[in-house]
């Protein structure tokens, strides 16, 4: 599995639209992505194993609350799982609490983004529940892979980007506006 420090991989996937699902026709409705699509920007990619399940929308949902906050962030959320971008469009006609989605979905339906990750899982066929912070260099900075039917925290995601960007030492538990560990007073 790629992890902290390595490059994230070139990748080119088809995505649903993050436009809200009222205003989506055929001709807006799906959109490419590619690792350069939010270039400047740290991304937030977060693998699911299928579309149609039970965990996999409460997370979905708990990142689009906070999605406002990402972007403050300069960071782009995109969702990812083996469905193809058709499969997302149904998902979200069909569930009304992903209409209003804030960011895309993408379609790894020939598993080559999740295989090169590592987080492809063999029986099943689907993406572990995986997630990757990268930054603006494409660097991935942290990594959390959870059991497919534990669902993962969002604001932890969120509490560890921010204590990414002060790049500093940040002690355990640390949030946003406390301070960082000096090394000139530290104890050891």
């Amino acid at each position: 599995m790629l992890t902290v420090g390595d490059r994230f991989p070139n990748f080119k996937l088809m995505a649903s639209s993050d436009l809200p699902f009222e205003r989506l026709n055929m001709e807006n409705a799906f959109v490419t992505i590619t690792e350069s699509s939010y270039g400047g920007k740290w991304k937030l990619i977060f693998f699911y194993p299928k579309d149609f399940t039970f965990v996999c929308p409460t997370e979905i949902v708990a990142f689009a609350n906070l999605f406002d906050e990402f972007q403050k962030r300069n960071a782009q959320i995109l969702g990812c799982s083996v469905d193809s971008e058709f499969v997302h469009w149904a998902w979200r006609k069909y569930n009304p609490t992903l209409r209003q989605l804030p960011f895309p979905l993408m379609s790894d339906l020939k598993r080559e983004l999740s295989g090169q990750l590592g987080v492809l899982d063999q029986d099943s066929g689907a993406a572990q529940r995986a997630l990757f912070l990268i930054d603006p260099e494409n660097i991935i900075r942290f990594v959390m892979v959870t059991a497919s039917g534990v669902g993962r925290n969002p604001d932890e995601v969120l509490r560890v980007l921010d204590a990414l960007q002060t790049g500093e030492l940040c002690q355990c538990g640390w949030i946003r506006g406390q301070k960082t560990i000096d090394l000139k007073n530290a104890e050891i």
